[in-house]
């Protein structure tokens, strides 16, 4: 099966920086948010972007790794954080791809459960095949694939991360 290399290292981190940048814009008013990634590579993208946000905001960021059976959503969701350290305070969920939406309107499902000031989304590709009413906020790219296609995002710990269609 062939790779079609979709985003580069270089462009990953631009999509990283504005990313930061929009997130600071919408929460400038805040002294504290959380970063909640789903995890494995959207934890990996919550890290990196917290590490954007500290070198262009006074906020502080805390970061969740959120524990979701992609294959049985509806499963107990369990989260690094307790639900104490992210009530009443901004919330941004991310993840690396959205594709049906299922994962990211279960986590969404999950965080509505204590009371937040403000709840956004992000993801560094979204794929435009949603199955249910979910958006995100925050997007690197849109994209218009088949649903036959796979999209898959590769973070080395070298630093030559990549996205790619397959």
């Amino acid at each position: 099966m062939s790779q079609n290399i979709i985003l580069t290292h270089l462009e990953i981190e631009h999509k990283i920086k504005r990313i930061a940048y929009q997130i600071y814009e919408t929460f400038v008013d805040e002294e504290e948010i959380v970063l909640a990634g789903i995890t494995k590579n959207g934890f990996v993208f919550a890290q990196k972007i917290a590490a954007a946000l500290a070198l262009i905001s006074p906020i502080k960021v805390s970061l969740c790794e959120v524990e979701i059976n992609k294959h049985q959503p509806d499963l107990a969701i369990r989260t690094s954080l307790a639900k104490e350290n992210y009530t009443n305070k901004g919330l941004v969920l991310v993840d690396d791809v959205l594709n049906s939406g299922t994962t990211l309107i279960y986590a969404v499902r999950h965080f509505l459960e204590v009371p937040l000031k403000k709840f956004k989304t992000a993801v560094l590709i979204d794929r435009n095949h949603k199955k249910y009413p979910v958006k995100a906020d925050f997007k690197g790219i849109s994209l218009s694939t088949s649903l036959f296609e796979h999209v898959q995002v590769v973070f080395e710990e070298a630093g030559n991360s990549y996205a790619y269609l397959s």
